[in-house]
Protein backbone atom coordinates (compact mmCIF):
# COMPACT_ATOMS: atom_id res chain seq x y z
CA UNK A 1 0.00 0.00 0.00
CA UNK A 2 1.18 3.39 -1.01
CA UNK A 3 0.14 6.76 0.48
CA UNK A 4 -1.43 7.31 -3.16
CA UNK A 5 -4.14 4.27 -2.92
CA UNK A 6 -6.16 6.65 -0.29
CA UNK A 7 -6.96 8.82 -3.32
CA UNK A 8 -9.20 5.88 -4.79
CA UNK A 9 -10.71 5.06 -1.78
CA UNK A 10 -13.87 6.64 0.57
CA UNK A 11 -12.18 6.61 4.13
CA UNK A 12 -14.29 4.07 6.22
CA UNK A 13 -15.79 7.33 8.70
CA UNK A 14 -17.01 9.24 5.68
CA UNK A 15 -19.16 6.67 4.62
CA UNK A 16 -22.42 7.91 5.61
CA UNK A 17 -23.07 4.78 7.66
CA UNK A 18 -23.89 3.78 11.35
CA UNK A 19 -26.36 5.16 13.44
CA UNK A 20 -27.64 8.58 13.40
CA UNK A 21 -26.05 9.11 10.28
CA UNK A 22 -27.39 12.07 9.27
CA UNK A 23 -26.41 14.28 11.88
CA UNK A 24 -23.51 12.34 12.97
CA UNK A 25 -20.59 12.15 10.61
CA UNK A 26 -18.52 10.20 12.62
CA UNK A 27 -17.01 8.83 16.08
CA UNK A 28 -13.59 9.28 17.51
CA UNK A 29 -11.52 7.49 20.25
CA UNK A 30 -7.94 8.52 21.15
CA UNK A 31 -5.49 7.51 23.29
CA UNK A 32 -2.51 9.35 24.82
CA UNK A 33 0.41 6.62 25.73
CA UNK A 34 3.94 7.57 26.66
CA UNK A 35 6.83 5.29 27.40
CA UNK A 36 8.13 4.46 30.89
CA UNK A 37 11.25 6.17 31.95
CA UNK A 38 11.59 7.99 28.74
CA UNK A 39 11.71 11.76 28.26
CA UNK A 40 7.68 13.41 26.43
CA UNK A 41 9.17 14.07 22.57
CA UNK A 42 9.48 17.51 23.47
CA UNK A 43 12.27 17.25 25.94
CA UNK A 44 14.17 14.00 24.17
CA UNK A 45 17.18 14.90 22.07
CA UNK A 46 17.29 13.73 18.67
CA UNK A 47 18.84 10.27 19.69
CA UNK A 48 16.58 9.72 22.52
CA UNK A 49 13.59 10.21 20.15
CA UNK A 50 15.11 8.04 16.98
CA UNK A 51 15.50 5.32 19.49
CA UNK A 52 12.16 5.64 20.52
CA UNK A 53 10.57 6.20 17.16
CA UNK A 54 12.51 2.37 16.25
CA UNK A 55 11.16 1.22 19.25
CA UNK A 56 7.58 2.14 18.76
CA UNK A 57 7.35 0.95 14.94
CA UNK A 58 8.83 -2.38 15.85
CA UNK A 59 5.76 -2.66 18.24
CA UNK A 60 3.21 -1.46 16.17
CA UNK A 61 4.39 -3.43 13.33
CA UNK A 62 3.52 -6.59 15.39
CA UNK A 63 -0.21 -5.68 16.45
CA UNK A 64 -2.55 -7.67 14.34
CA UNK A 65 -5.05 -5.13 13.20
CA UNK A 66 -2.16 -3.60 12.02
CA UNK A 67 -0.60 -5.87 9.50
CA UNK A 68 -1.62 -4.46 6.58
CA UNK A 69 -1.05 -0.23 7.90
CA UNK A 70 1.20 1.70 6.55
CA UNK A 71 3.66 3.11 7.96
CA UNK A 72 5.02 6.72 6.53
CA UNK A 73 8.47 8.87 8.15
CA UNK A 74 7.18 12.44 8.44
CA UNK A 75 10.91 13.33 7.35
CA UNK A 76 10.00 11.23 3.43
CA UNK A 77 7.11 13.33 3.07
CA UNK A 78 6.52 16.15 1.41
CA UNK A 79 4.13 19.87 2.55
CA UNK A 80 1.41 18.45 -0.03
CA UNK A 81 1.55 14.71 1.41
CA UNK A 82 1.52 15.96 5.01
CA UNK A 83 -1.30 18.17 4.16
CA UNK A 84 -3.41 15.35 2.54
CA UNK A 85 -2.95 13.12 5.62
CA UNK A 86 -4.50 16.31 8.08
CA UNK A 87 -7.48 16.81 5.25
CA UNK A 88 -8.25 13.04 5.81
CA UNK A 89 -8.16 13.36 9.72
CA UNK A 90 -5.11 11.08 10.07
CA UNK A 91 -2.96 13.30 11.49
CA UNK A 92 -2.60 16.65 13.89
CA UNK A 93 -1.48 20.21 12.38
CA UNK A 94 1.18 20.01 15.33
CA UNK A 95 2.38 16.41 14.22
CA UNK A 96 3.25 18.25 10.82
CA UNK A 97 5.32 21.14 11.65
CA UNK A 98 8.43 19.55 13.22
CA UNK A 99 8.60 16.36 11.19
CA UNK A 100 12.33 14.97 12.74
CA UNK A 101 12.01 11.73 14.62
CA UNK A 102 8.34 11.43 13.57
CA UNK A 103 6.06 9.27 12.10
CA UNK A 104 2.21 8.23 11.35
CA UNK A 105 0.96 4.70 10.86
CA UNK A 106 -2.51 3.99 8.83
CA UNK A 107 -4.50 1.08 8.99
CA UNK A 108 -5.87 -0.23 5.43
CA UNK A 109 -9.20 0.92 5.91
CA UNK A 110 -7.87 4.55 7.60
CA UNK A 111 -10.17 3.36 10.51
CA UNK A 112 -6.73 3.52 13.41
CA UNK A 113 -4.12 5.86 12.76
CA UNK A 114 -0.95 6.19 15.32
CA UNK A 115 0.81 9.16 15.40
CA UNK A 116 4.33 8.52 16.26
CA UNK A 117 6.66 11.19 19.08
CA UNK A 118 3.92 14.13 18.31
CA UNK A 119 2.83 15.46 21.68
CA UNK A 120 3.28 12.23 23.75
CA UNK A 121 5.19 9.11 22.25
CA UNK A 122 2.11 7.56 21.07
CA UNK A 123 -1.27 9.09 20.04
CA UNK A 124 -3.56 6.53 18.63
CA UNK A 125 -7.56 7.00 17.07
CA UNK A 126 -9.97 5.14 15.95
CA UNK A 127 -12.87 6.91 14.00
CA UNK A 128 -15.91 5.10 12.83
CA UNK A 129 -18.94 6.57 10.65
CA UNK A 130 -22.17 7.71 12.59
CA UNK A 131 -22.42 7.62 16.09
CA UNK A 132 -20.50 4.54 17.08
CA UNK A 133 -18.19 5.57 20.24
CA UNK A 134 -18.37 2.09 21.59
CA UNK A 135 -17.32 0.26 18.29
CA UNK A 136 -14.63 2.52 18.53
CA UNK A 137 -13.63 2.23 22.13
CA UNK A 138 -13.96 -1.99 21.36
CA UNK A 139 -10.56 -1.30 18.61
CA UNK A 140 -8.45 0.96 19.92
CA UNK A 141 -9.15 -0.91 23.49
CA UNK A 142 -7.75 -4.02 21.76
CA UNK A 143 -5.06 -2.36 19.73
CA UNK A 144 -4.17 -0.46 23.14
CA UNK A 145 -3.68 -4.52 25.29
CA UNK A 146 -1.33 -5.98 22.71
CA UNK A 147 1.01 -2.42 22.32
CA UNK A 148 0.88 -2.90 26.48
CA UNK A 149 2.14 -6.62 26.06
CA UNK A 150 5.00 -4.74 23.94
CA UNK A 151 5.59 -1.81 25.50
CA UNK A 152 6.29 -0.43 29.07
CA UNK A 153 3.94 2.48 29.41
CA UNK A 154 4.24 5.26 32.11
CA UNK A 155 1.94 4.79 34.70
CA UNK A 156 0.90 5.80 37.92
CA UNK A 157 -1.01 4.08 40.73
CA UNK A 158 -2.32 7.39 41.69
CA UNK A 159 -2.65 9.45 38.70
CA UNK A 160 -3.12 6.64 35.83
CA UNK A 161 -0.92 7.30 32.18
CA UNK A 162 1.07 10.20 32.42
CA UNK A 163 0.77 12.17 29.51
CA UNK A 164 2.56 15.37 28.18
CA UNK A 165 -0.67 17.55 28.76
CA UNK A 166 -2.23 17.07 32.39
CA UNK A 167 -5.82 16.87 30.82
CA UNK A 168 -4.85 13.82 29.18
CA UNK A 169 -3.65 12.27 32.32
CA UNK A 170 -5.59 9.44 33.71
CA UNK A 171 -7.58 6.95 31.36
CA UNK A 172 -5.23 9.09 28.33
CA UNK A 173 -8.50 9.14 26.58
CA UNK A 174 -10.66 11.85 24.57
CA UNK A 175 -13.28 10.95 23.31
CA UNK A 176 -14.79 12.86 19.97
CA UNK A 177 -18.23 13.20 17.68
CA UNK A 178 -18.07 15.31 14.45
CA UNK A 179 -21.80 16.69 14.44
CA UNK A 180 -23.43 18.26 11.31
CA UNK A 181 -25.79 21.11 12.83
CA UNK A 182 -27.37 23.29 10.50
CA UNK A 183 -30.76 23.07 11.67
CA UNK A 184 -29.26 24.29 14.99
CA UNK A 185 -27.55 27.20 13.21
CA UNK A 186 -30.09 28.19 10.78
CA UNK A 187 -32.60 28.18 13.53
CA UNK A 188 -30.52 30.26 16.09
CA UNK A 189 -30.57 27.80 18.79
CA UNK A 190 -26.51 27.06 18.22
CA UNK A 191 -24.97 29.39 20.59
CA UNK A 192 -27.02 28.34 23.39
CA UNK A 193 -26.16 24.60 22.81
CA UNK A 194 -22.37 25.21 22.54
CA UNK A 195 -22.68 27.31 26.14
CA UNK A 196 -24.36 24.17 27.43
CA UNK A 197 -21.70 22.12 26.30
CA UNK A 198 -18.83 24.09 27.71
CA UNK A 199 -20.34 24.31 31.00
CA UNK A 200 -20.49 20.74 30.82
CA UNK A 201 -17.00 20.47 30.92
CA UNK A 202 -16.96 19.58 26.86
CA UNK A 203 -15.21 21.35 24.63
CA UNK A 204 -16.12 22.16 20.35
CA UNK A 205 -13.51 22.84 18.13
CA UNK A 206 -14.16 22.55 13.86
CA UNK A 207 -14.31 20.08 11.26
CA UNK A 208 -10.16 19.66 11.80
CA UNK A 209 -10.25 19.52 15.77
CA UNK A 210 -8.22 21.98 18.07
CA UNK A 211 -7.34 25.50 16.82
CA UNK A 212 -10.10 25.07 13.97
CA UNK A 213 -13.27 27.03 14.19
CA UNK A 214 -16.64 25.47 12.97
CA UNK A 215 -17.35 25.60 9.71
CA UNK A 216 -20.06 24.19 7.08
CA UNK A 217 -22.16 23.96 10.22
CA UNK A 218 -19.69 21.19 11.28
CA UNK A 219 -18.90 20.80 15.12
CA UNK A 220 -16.29 18.02 17.48
CA UNK A 221 -17.30 17.82 20.53
CA UNK A 222 -15.13 15.80 22.80
CA UNK A 223 -14.18 15.24 26.70
CA UNK A 224 -12.27 17.93 28.24
CA UNK A 225 -10.61 15.96 31.49
CA UNK A 226 -9.60 12.47 31.61
CA UNK A 227 -8.74 12.47 35.30
CA UNK A 228 -11.07 11.17 37.65
CA UNK A 229 -13.06 8.78 35.77
CA UNK A 230 -12.93 4.95 34.05
CA UNK A 231 -13.09 5.02 30.03
CA UNK A 232 -16.05 3.55 29.95
CA UNK A 233 -17.86 6.40 32.23
CA UNK A 234 -16.51 9.32 29.40
CA UNK A 235 -17.83 7.36 26.73
CA UNK A 236 -21.39 7.12 28.82
CA UNK A 237 -21.20 10.89 29.63
CA UNK A 238 -20.58 11.99 25.75
CA UNK A 239 -23.02 9.65 24.16
CA UNK A 240 -25.61 11.04 26.65
CA UNK A 241 -24.70 14.72 25.64
CA UNK A 242 -24.54 14.18 22.01
CA UNK A 243 -28.39 12.17 22.17
CA UNK A 244 -29.46 15.74 23.56
CA UNK A 245 -28.04 17.27 20.93
CA UNK A 246 -29.12 14.86 18.28
CA UNK A 247 -32.43 15.67 19.33
CA UNK A 248 -32.25 18.82 19.29
CA UNK A 249 -30.94 19.32 15.70
CA UNK A 250 -33.61 16.79 14.50
CA UNK A 251 -36.46 19.10 16.24
CA UNK A 252 -34.59 22.23 14.70
CA UNK A 253 -35.38 20.66 11.25
CA UNK A 254 -38.73 19.54 11.31
CA UNK A 255 -39.34 23.30 12.76
CA UNK A 256 -37.56 24.22 9.57
CA UNK A 257 -39.28 21.95 7.39
CA UNK A 258 -43.25 23.14 9.36
CA UNK A 259 -43.30 26.57 9.40
CA UNK A 260 -39.85 27.93 6.56
CA UNK A 261 -40.26 24.96 4.25
CA UNK A 262 -39.84 27.00 1.06
CA UNK A 263 -37.17 29.04 2.51
CA UNK A 264 -35.19 25.78 3.25
CA UNK A 265 -36.11 24.16 -0.03
CA UNK A 266 -34.85 27.90 -1.84
CA UNK A 267 -31.21 27.44 0.21
CA UNK A 268 -31.14 23.99 -0.60
CA UNK A 269 -31.59 23.96 -4.52
CA UNK A 270 -29.71 27.86 -4.98
CA UNK A 271 -26.46 25.73 -3.39
CA UNK A 272 -26.97 23.04 -5.67
CA UNK A 273 -27.17 25.09 -8.17
CA UNK A 274 -24.25 26.71 -7.48
CA UNK A 275 -22.48 23.67 -7.07
CA UNK A 276 -23.32 22.24 -10.33
CA UNK A 277 -22.53 25.33 -12.60
CA UNK A 278 -19.55 27.11 -10.87
CA UNK A 279 -16.27 27.30 -12.61
CA UNK A 280 -14.61 28.87 -9.87
CA UNK A 281 -15.06 28.20 -6.03
CA UNK A 282 -13.23 28.68 -3.08
CA UNK A 283 -12.90 25.51 -0.22
CA UNK A 284 -14.69 27.73 2.07
CA UNK A 285 -17.72 28.50 -0.03
CA UNK A 286 -17.48 24.92 -1.30
CA UNK A 287 -18.27 24.02 2.50
CA UNK A 288 -20.65 25.89 3.07
CA UNK A 289 -22.89 25.00 -0.09
CA UNK A 290 -22.32 21.13 0.67
CA UNK A 291 -23.70 21.61 4.05
CA UNK A 292 -26.82 22.27 2.41
CA UNK A 293 -26.79 20.02 0.23
CA UNK A 294 -26.23 17.33 2.55
CA UNK A 295 -29.25 18.66 4.47
CA UNK A 296 -31.29 18.45 2.27
CA UNK A 297 -30.40 14.51 1.39
CA UNK A 298 -30.99 14.30 4.95
CA UNK A 299 -34.45 15.47 5.14
CA UNK A 300 -35.53 14.36 1.82
CA UNK A 301 -35.92 17.05 -0.11
CA UNK A 302 -32.95 15.91 -2.48
CA UNK A 303 -33.49 12.33 -3.06
CA UNK A 304 -30.89 11.70 -6.18
CA UNK A 305 -28.04 12.46 -4.49
CA UNK A 306 -26.31 9.92 -1.57
CA UNK A 307 -24.44 11.27 1.78
CA UNK A 308 -21.26 9.03 1.11
CA UNK A 309 -20.52 10.92 -2.32
CA UNK A 310 -21.42 14.35 0.15
CA UNK A 311 -19.32 13.42 2.87
CA UNK A 312 -16.48 12.31 0.27
CA UNK A 313 -16.54 15.61 -1.25
CA UNK A 314 -16.26 17.45 1.90
CA UNK A 315 -12.49 16.31 1.80
CA UNK A 316 -11.97 15.87 -1.99
CA UNK A 317 -12.17 19.38 -2.85
CA UNK A 318 -9.65 20.32 0.04
CA UNK A 319 -6.17 21.65 -1.47
CA UNK A 320 -3.96 19.01 -0.68
CA UNK A 321 -6.32 16.37 -2.04
CA UNK A 322 -6.60 18.63 -5.33
CA UNK A 323 -3.38 18.60 -6.05
CA UNK A 324 -2.74 14.81 -5.37
CA UNK A 325 -5.73 14.33 -7.99
CA UNK A 326 -3.73 16.66 -10.23
CA UNK A 327 -0.15 15.30 -9.85
CA UNK A 328 1.47 18.59 -9.45
CA UNK A 329 1.46 21.86 -7.03
CA UNK A 330 -1.05 24.18 -7.81
CA UNK A 331 -1.91 28.20 -7.21
CA UNK A 332 -4.81 29.11 -5.32
CA UNK A 333 -6.34 30.16 -8.79
CA UNK A 334 -5.67 26.34 -10.50
CA UNK A 335 -7.49 25.39 -7.24
CA UNK A 336 -10.75 27.09 -6.97
CA UNK A 337 -10.98 26.10 -11.14
CA UNK A 338 -10.35 22.09 -10.53
CA UNK A 339 -12.38 22.21 -7.62
CA UNK A 340 -15.35 23.27 -9.89
CA UNK A 341 -14.79 21.20 -12.20
CA UNK A 342 -14.65 18.04 -9.40
CA UNK A 343 -17.61 19.33 -8.45
CA UNK A 344 -19.49 19.26 -11.18
CA UNK A 345 -18.07 15.96 -12.40
CA UNK A 346 -19.40 14.41 -9.07
CA UNK A 347 -22.58 16.11 -9.15
CA UNK A 348 -23.68 15.92 -12.84
CA UNK A 349 -23.88 19.52 -13.35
Amino acid sequence: MQLNDFLKQTSEWLKGTGPNSDIVISSRVRLARNLDKALFPSRANKKQSEENLEKIKEAVQKVNLLKKSLLLNLNDLDNVDKQFLIERHLMSREHALRPDSKAVVVSEEEIVSIMINEEDHLRMQVIQSGFDLFGAWEIIDRIDNELSEKLQFAFSPEWGYLTACPTNTGTGMRGSVMLHLPGLVMTKQINKILTAISKLSFTTRGLYGEGTQASGNFFQVSNQVSLGHSELEILENIRGLIKQVIEQEDQARKTLMQQHKQLLQDRIFRAIGTLKNAHIISSDETIELLSMVRLGVDIGIIKDLDRKLLNELFIIIQPAHLQKIEGKKLTTQERDVKRANLIREKLGG
